[in-house]
């Protein structure tokens, strides 16, 4: 329970800030936040198509889930103004991949491409 008001603080400070935050962390607040069913801050950290296909999945995907994420970056890559993090969670047994693109300046969760394939 303390975690969940810890991580609930942390969020809420993040998503009152403007402030650029590195792509590896903006993949771990999107998966929490998901998880969380914390839907503002997924929101301001997705881009509108990857916030609608995460509403329409999230039910789904979250039902029974709670606790701490254990988000653990397995691996990552920049070019420009795309990036891509690998990563595990509690949540999954398997590891995912996010596409990340910044938008205003800011990196933002974004779906990927008809058969674009992560770099690793």
């Amino acid at each position: 329970m303390k975690n969940l008001i810890v991580i609930a603080l942390a969020l809420a400070l993040i998503s009152c800030s403007k402030t650029q935050l590195p792509h590896t962390e903006v993949a771990q607040i999107v998966i929490e936040s998901f998880y969380q069913k914390n839907n503002s801050v997924l929101k301001k950290n997705t881009t509108v198509e990857s916030y609608e296909a995460f509403l329409s999945i999230q039910g789904l995907m979250t039902a029974g889930e709670s606790g701490a994420s254990n988000f653990t970056l397995i691996q990552e890559m920049v070019v420009d103004d795309i990036a891509w993090v690998k990563f595990t969670t509690s949540y999954e047994e398997k590891p995912e991949t996010f596409k990340l693109v910044k938008v205003d300046g800011l990196w933002q969760v974004t779906e990927k491409e008809l058969r674009e394939e992560a770099p690793f």
